[in-house]
């Protein structure tokens, strides 16, 4: 079993790529207590992640948002602890924080206890995060006019359905 993580109210949270468009690697990132964590996670994930915490805001009580955190860049070293299976999200009510929790993807004998990492954050880091993954989910390849496929850099965006 890989090391848990627990972060309330971190200093830093986001979610970033490293590499080139079509081989991207995402990763969700938290810095808190003196630790940098990077966990690795599909961008299915991340784009889900927005969409379900955008529905998620939209359910809570008004609240005055305050200014967004402005540097949402991933942090160096970006080296994954583990690999993100599962994400869930909770609301705590009596400090008005959302709770981003991320389980490690295991195999699926059952033998070990997956990692878990556990971020409590504020709705201003909610907000950032929201709008840093929508900019990084978009910022792929583009689709295919014809079949909605990503194109390929690396063969001068063609695709072959347009043959």
């Amino acid at each position: 079993m890989n090391e848990s993580f627990s972060f309330f109210d971190p200093e830093f949270f986001t979610v970033g790529t490293l590499g080139p468009r079509g081989e991207r690697v995402f990763y969700l990132q938290g810095r808190g207590d003196g630790r940098l964590v990077s966990l690795r996670l599909e961008k299915q994930q991340v784009a889900s992640l927005a969409d379900y915490l955008t529905q998620v805001l939209d359910d809570l009580p008004e609240a005055s948002i305050g200014p967004l955190p402005s540097d949402l860049s991933l942090r160096e070293p970006v080296v994954a602890a583990w690999t993100v299976g599962a994400i869930g999200i909770a609301y705590s009510a009596d400090d008005d924080r959302l709770v981003i929790l991320a389980e490690e993807m295991t195999d699926d004998d059952g033998d070990n206890e997956p990692a878990q990492a556990r971020f409590t954050l504020c709705r201003e880091q909610v907000v950032g995060l929201i709008d840093r993954a929508r900019d990084v989910v978009s910022a792929g390849r583009p689709p295919c006019p014809y079949c909605g496929s990503p194109l390929q850099p690396r063969h001068g965006d063609w695709c072959a359905c347009s043959n």
